[in-house]
């Protein structure tokens, strides 16, 4: 069974994730393409992962052999590429072979309609419901030079328009008046001659590491620029003096921020961060949009500048669905799992944008992300944010899973509830500096503890009222 979880299909390559299955979706999204649109284009990419290459040209092979133009890029891809590609060249979708920030083991499909965005549940139900009704037997193919001969495979190049935009976004000539010096690091993915090559092409002091191919992701398995995964980074900003460090996950849709003092800055105090410097420096008014786990630093920040914000479920989809809505309010969106986009980009997380918005705010604010952060805090007062993960045996998760819809508590740590949130999870409003949020994985039997309060007493004893709650029988 094909199934789509938060941000497309996953699996273990040569398990779950085989040319036969890649085959089988993309005949399903052609099938899709075909009932919307009579002569389809579709661009595909593929990461830096062990066959990524190899899948997507399979899958064009499927899609031309559907009548339906396959672009395929000619090297790896970033999805936010993926995705500005799709509208501004008003594509009828995208496919990205990635698994993202995942274990090196795994590989993935990403699908994007022509809105640009991740596709919907509606989208990807309707894909998982064609799948299930296609074998490999029936599977349409044609052979990748008689795709190009008929010029319905076509090798595509979407990195000049990309760059260009963003270099219409982000002001690198501020960068470089300022003198920073940045670090980057790419985790061996697709942020790689797009990262560093802004930077040099801006004129920017820049060291690159881990720009090899590397589908093992050496050393840590997994391209995800979260805290325990980039201490090469760390070292490298605190031994050689950079301003910044920043970093792209193995598609360069998720970012990772290091302040000039080695420390990492997490997402939750990066999506601020930006709020801020756009309400400052352009001026920008409207909506900000955050998932519903990501802190409320946010929030507190957007009702001292005038801002309101809107609560999305988890999944970048959301966020972008509501930039798409309202494409002249939106300021900027960002969830703590490290995306985030801004108004005039694609309504889907771009890390390669992220990173140079908070380089932009660094130079132009001439702060350092640190002190930028205890600047937005006189305004909200302190904000102070942690998750916990647990991997529950399956009785447990169950019985946890039943306890929530039956014996929902009134107070959590001696504090009332409040307010109680279900659009994703459940979130526990208990005054209004505090809250705590439980969300179980659709994929794994994982538990994720979310809380938030303004002193380290009161989130220890929120966390371990939550760690409590959880076990509890």
């Amino acid at each position: 069974m094909v199934k789509f979880g938060t941000s497309g299909w996953r699996g273990i390559i040569a398990e779950e994730f085989t040319y036969e299955n890649v085959r089988i979706v993309t005949q399903a999204i052609a099938k899709l393409v075909n009932e919307e649109s009579k002569k389809g284009s579709v661009i595909i990419g593929y990461d830096t992962r062990f066959m990524s290459e190899d899948f997507a040209k399979a899958s064009a092979e499927v899609l031309a052999a559907n009548g339906i133009k396959a672009l395929l890029c000619k090297r790896d891809t970033p999805t936010p590429v993926i995705a500005f590609e799709i509208i501004r060249s008003k594509l009828d979708g995208g496919i990205n072979f990635t698994a993202s920030h995942n274990p090196y083991k795994y590989n993935g499909l990403k699908y994007s309609p022509s809105w640009g965005g991740p596709a919907l549940p509606e989208t990807t139900q309707r894909i998982e419901k064609y799948c299930a009704a296609i074998s490999a037997g029936n599977v349409k193919r044609v052979s990748y030079e008689d795709g190009v001969k008929n010029k319905l495979i076509e090798l595509y190049n979407p990195r000049p328009a990309y760059l260009k935009r963003i270099k219409e976004l982000i002001n690198f000539k501020a960068i470089k008046k300022a003198n920073l010096k940045i670090a980057v690091d790419v985790l061996h993915g697709t942020g790689s001659d797009y990262l560093d090559a802004l930077l040099d092409e801006a004129g920017i002091k820049q060291k690159t590491i881990n720009k090899n191919r590397d589908t093992m992701f050496a050393p840590n398995g997994a391209p995800e620029p979260n805290s325990a995964n980039i201490t090469e980074l760390y070292q490298i900003v605190k031994k050689e003096s950079f301003k910044l460090g920043i970093a792209t996950d193995g598609d360069a849709d998720r970012f990772g921020i290091v302040d000039s003092n080695g420390e990492f800055i997490t997402p939750n105090e990066v999506i601020p961060v930006a709020l801020y410097h756009l309400n400052k420096t352009r001026g920008w008014k409207g909506v900000a949009a955050r998932s519903v786990m990501t802190s409320h630093m946010i929030d507190r920040l957007a009702q001292k500048i005038g801002v309101e914000v809107a609560e999305t479920p988890v999944g970048f989809k959301y966020i972008g669905e509501i930039m798409t809505e309202r494409p002249k309010e939106f300021i900027v969106g960002g969830e703590e799992s490290g995306g985030l986009t801004i108004r005039g980009h694609v309504p889907e997380k771009d890390g390669i944008l992220a990173c140079l918005l908070i380089a932009e705010a660094v130079a132009m604010s001439k702060k350092s992300v640190s002190a930028i952060i205890k600047d937005i805090k006189k305004l909200t007062g302190e904000v102070l944010t942690s998750r916990l993960n647990f991997r529950l045996p399956q009785d447990v998760m169950e019985n946890f899973r039943n306890t929530l819809k039956t014996n929902s508590p009134d107070s959590i740590a001696g504090l009332k509830v409040q307010k109680k949130i279900t659009i994703d999870g459940d979130k526990f409003i208990l005054d209004d500096k505090t809250w705590i949020g439980f969300r179980l994985s659709g994929t794994e039997p994982v538990v994720r503890v979310y809380a938030e309060s303004d002193t380290q007493v009161k989130l220890n004893k929120l966390l371990k009222a939550g760690k409590e709650f959880v076990y509890k029988k």
